[in-house]
């Protein structure tokens, strides 16, 4: 006799309602302490400028350059830590963002040089909404054929990609100027401000620059929190997890992958265009594959998954290879004349800074294979549920073979 499964009681959806409610609940106390902490951060390095100028530190320039690469960590969150794809090409993205600005704002450009750029779109804001349309472009053409890649074979065509673009912006001199590259490219126009003051974003107007790059980084930020606390963050998090399920379930795999290829180059092209107007001229020699290692060991370095674990690996990583390798030289070259060896009186520490972020990624799988800030999903993963399960992880083995051995050793 079949029996029919009984309908759900009032008191039943009334806890599921109530517990729904409490979730709610959490999500925005913890999304509101999110964005206290975020906001204290931004203030904290809006105050920067200030303190450098005070005591005449010198190391604005460099910080510009790590908020860039502060950016392009939290756009291969995206990919990498977000959707689960490995890639290694992600500089390829940083190029043609950079490019872009280029060729709509250079009056040594081809395009501008022949009238084939309206006037409208020779300035700065256009030509960086472009380049973030034209990175995401690329990036759905670079997720395209490898949708049905995972894991390595997916890695070895992203590296393929990365290593293409630049050489192609090499060999197109007729287009790039080749290994001479394009400058004179615009930055933003001032602003006027009453009393006839305006603020100005020539390269030496770095506190200009620093203070407009974090607005942008903040504005990436919003929008790379809102992408994960979205359906589409959660089709991501469903295909990182498990494909073949997700699709079971209904998620699209092909449009979720194109969308974070896209999104995640995206964000690459907005540090291109803010990075090309900054320097004010491109080649491709400053878009090397190191680029994009740097860049995923930021991500891995701070946390898979975590967009504020990306920040931080790239603020750490990014302060060591700009500003610690070089001021730790004095005291290195001190240690090297207090002890008499020539080597470290005249070594470099930033000649070794690959070995270091080498090791320091092996130290980091070791001791937190989830990196410094894990997301809570990875951080889960990698705590077991209780103490039993804990002590079996850690337990040795049943050696069945060393057993058999000591037994015929007891025989003879």
């Amino acid at each position: 006799m079949a029996v029919s499964a009984s309908p759900p009681t009032t008191a039943s959806r009334a806890d599921y309602e109530r517990v729904e409610e409490q979730w709610q609940q959490e999500q925005q106390r913890e999304s509101r302490r999110r964005l206290l902490w975020t906001l204290f951060g931004a203030f904290l390095l809006a105050l920067y400028p200030l303190i450098d100028s005070y005591f005449n530190i010198g190391w604005l320039g460099s910080w510009i350059a790590i908020l860039i690469f502060v950016m392009l960590a939290m756009g291969l969150n995206v990919v990498v830590g977000y959707a689960g794809l490995l890639d290694l090409g992600y500089v390829a993205f940083f190029v043609i963002g950079a490019y872009s600005a280029a060729f709509l704002t250079s009056p040594s450009s081809v395009f501008v040089q022949k009238g084939w750029v309206p006037e409208f779109l020779q300035s700065f804001w256009p030509a960086m909404a472009i380049s973030w349309v034209s990175a995401a472009v690329f990036g759905v053409l670079l997720g395209a054929p490898t949708l049905r890649l995972r894991g390595d074979y997916l890695a070895i065509v992203t590296l393929g990609f990365g290593e293409i673009v630049p050489d192609f912006f090499t060999n197109a001199e007729d287009i790039t100027n080749g290994p001479r590259g394009i400058g004179q490219i615009a930055g933003p126009p001032s602003i006027p401000l009453p009393g006839g003051g305006e603020i100005s974003f020539e390269t030496t107007d770095q506190w200009n620059w620093f203070w407009l790059i974090l607005v942008v980084g903040l504005f990436s930020l919003f929008l790379i929190t809102r992408l994960y606390d979205s359906r589409l963050g959660r089709a991501w998090q469903a295909i990182r997890e498990d494909e073949i399920a997700a699709a079971s379930m209904g998620i699209n795999p092909v449009a979720t992958k194109l969308l974070a290829f896209a999104l995640g180059a995206s964000f690459s092209g907005f540090a291109g265009s803010i990075y090309a107007g900054y320097v004010g001229v491109v080649y491709p020699d400053q878009f090397q594959f190191s680029v994009s290692i740097i860049i995923l060991a930021m991500v891995i370095l701070g946390g898979i998954g975590n967009v504020y674990g990306a920040i931080a690996g790239g603020l750490i990583i990014g302060s060591f290879d700009r500003i610690l390798a070089e001021a730790l030289n004095t005291p290195l070259h001190w240690l090297g004349d207090l002890l008499g060896w020539e080597f470290l009186q005249t070594h470099s520490l930033a000649q070794d800074r690959f070995l270091i972020f080498g090791l320091a990624l092996v130290l980091i799988m070791l001791l937190r294979p989830g990196g410094l800030f894990p997301s809570e999903r990875r951080r889960a993963e990698m705590q077991p549920d209780d103490e039993d399960i804990s002590m079996q992880e850690h337990q040795r083995l049943y050696d069945l073979q060393a057993e058999q051995e000591s037994m015929q050793e007891g025989r003879a």
